[in-house]
């Protein structure tokens, strides 16, 4: 789902409007009216009628709002920045930048909202009677936007994911066993059953003629169905990022020269070298390494000089390269490649010593050919000179949520260093 467009900002929140929203909107309007047409036949003209249903549908995504706001202050006291809030075709969805580090920091998050529901649905229900007598068109729709706020919330309470429900039953079971990974597939596992429990009571309902209810659960199921796939890949992903080591996705991209090689033979290669300065040059001296060299000499120094300067004179030392041991798991190479200006890391050996590199693509090919996904060579290539994840893979947010819930441990030993 894309992202609409921002319509405001709501103590620094984004609130957006995705397209499919106007579809529901009217859907909704058409539904009120026509409800509102039986129920206060007599009470009020045909223009008013549908009035009172337009505004009725705007109270209730203004609920649906307040219901994402709640979760949005309740994620920003556990001091998750919140990134946007949108309204789409099912509801309103909170964009946080990550998840909360404890279990009942995530339950107070998942809670807040079914909680602001089921509040407005006892101020309305309460304010009914007196607005009935103020006027039966008023009185009507306090009493309809309340049922509507307590189905909300007794809705979303329903302990699959991706409802609120289910993030309360993760965050349950994550307290009770203290694993998140168990929270997320007992939550998962749960969602999965209700969505099919939808569908089918969805299929029921129409074969009886229930059709908009019928199509409306066979909706949400779909949709369920699709968050629980989706938490599912999540799994694997981050099982993935774990069990796979950095020497199971590095590469060999750099070439060894001697420290006595002139410059005049380093321009040589370079222009005889059709990947250009893609590969690191790094310099050894008598078997024993000195550094890296770079194309900086053959643009500061004149060619006549070329002949007689060595590149040893020129080197820069190891340590001004990004480096991560082989042994470190792969989720460790993922958070140092997302540091601002980093886009390929220097492998060492158990040794300390250079046996290859690793970048964003190599990275993305070893953890996909691990979930059984096999990219084109072009696509992989224009990624390398890109510097970029092919297809777009968000792998960061996903090392830094498995790092942040305690899931795995930092081995600073194990992280980059500039030797």
């Amino acid at each position: 789902m894309g992202e609409g467009w921002q319509l405001l900002t709501i103590r620094g929140i984004p609130l957006r409007i995705h397209p499919s929203w106007f579809i529901i909107l009217g859907l909704a309007t058409l539904a009120f009216q026509q409800q509102y047409s039986l129920e206060l036949a007599g009470k009020g003209s045909e223009p008013l009628l549908w009035l009172l249903g337009f505004s009725t549908a705007l109270l209730l995504f203004a609920s649906v709002l307040l219901h994402e706001l709640g979760h949005s202050v309740a994620a920003v006291s556990q001091g998750v920045k919140v990134r946007s809030i949108t309204l789409f075709l099912l509801g309103g969805v909170a964009s946080v930048e990550r998840e909360c580090s404890s279990a009942m920091g995530s339950l107070l998050v998942a809670a807040a909202g079914p909680l602001v529901s089921l509040v407005l649905a006892g101020l309305l229900m309460a304010s009914s009677h007196s607005a009935a007598h103020a006027s039966p068109l008023l009185g009507a729709m306090c009493a309809e936007l309340g049922w509507l706020n307590l189905l909300l919330g007794l809705f979303n309470l329903l302990p699959g994911l991706p409802l609120d429900g289910g993030l309360i039953l993760k965050a349950l079971v994550w307290q009770w066993t203290g694993s998140q990974r168990k929270g997320i597939q007992v939550a998962t596992a749960s969602g999965k059953f209700l969505s099919l429990l939808a569908i089918g009571l969805g299929v029921a309902l129409l074969l009886r003629g229930g059709s908009m209810g019928g199509l409306w659960l066979m909706l949400l199921g779909w949709f369920g169905l699709g968050a629980a796939r989706n938490q599912t890949q999540l799994l694997a992903l981050q099982n993935t990022l774990k069990a796979l080591k950095v020497k199971d996705a590095a590469q060999r991209r750099f070439r060894v020269l001697e420290a006595s090689t002139s410059l005049r033979e380093l321009s040589r290669l370079r222009l005889n070298d059709p990947k250009g300065p893609a590969d690191w040059l790094l310099v050894c001296d008598g078997g024993r390494w000195q550094g890296v060299i770079s194309d900086q000499p053959l643009q500061e120094l004149p060619v006549q000089r070329w002949d007689g300067e060595r590149i040893g004179d020129h080197i820069q030392p190891l340590s001004s390269l990004v480096s991560i041991r082989e042994d470190a798991p792969l989720w460790q190479a993922v958070l140092q490649l997302d540091d601002p200006g980093t886009n390929r890391l220097l492998v060492l050996s158990p040794a300390g010593l250079p046996c290859g590199t690793l970048e964003r693509p190599d990275l993305a090919e070893a953890v996909l050919a691990k979930l059984g996904v096999r990219l084109p060579g072009a696509i992989l290539e224009t990624a390398r000179r890109q510097g970029v994840y092919p297809l777009g893979m968000a792998l960061a947010p996903v090392a830094r949520a498995m790092l942040a819930s305690g899931d795995v441990e930092l081995n600073p030993s194990a992280l980059a260093s500039r030797r």
